[in-house]
């Protein structure tokens, strides 16, 4: 399922374990990684000082490495837009679904069981928080096996 110069050992070993419909969470400096964790949820944490990584550079290499079904962000209470959802939107993949989830349903969702990483940043931007759901990677047709 691999694609990509990504060479973090842990990422790579459960996105490899990793399958169709798991998830992936890029959380920014403010999101509480501990208290809310899945079961099944490896936690990563890059988050070197802040503003390092940002989330748009970690995003940047999972968009090489793995196949994306949907993406979900976390929606501002005033129902604004942040400004950081509009650059996900130029760095994903043209006609990815995107939701956007009121807080604590983005919570919930990461609690699923279905999220295997958790990617800690230290980005600073608030509702930076990335929600990714893996898809399939598309052989050509004529590979029959």
């Amino acid at each position: 399922m691999l694609k990509t110069r990504l060479l973090h050992p842990d990422i790579l070993r459960v996105l490899g374990g990793s399958g169709h419909f798991s998830q992936v969470l890029i959380a920014d400096g403010n999101f509480p990684v501990l208290s809310h964790c899945g079961p099944n949820a490896t936690r990563v944490f890059l988050n070197l000082t802040a503003g390092i990584p940002k989330t748009t550079e970690v995003l940047q290499v999972l968009v090489e490495t793995i196949p994306l079904l949907e993406a979900a962000t976390m929606q501002i209470p005033s129902g604004e837009r942040a400004p950081i959802h509009d650059e996900y939107l130029g760095m994903l993949p043209s006609g990815l679904p995107i939701k956007q989830l009121e807080r604590y349903a983005f919570y919930e969702a990461v609690r699923s069981p279905l999220t295997t990483l958790i990617i800690a940043t230290g980005e600073t931007r608030r509702f930076a928080n990335l929600l990714l759901t893996i898809g399939v990677v598309k052989l050509d047709q004529s590979e029959r096996y």
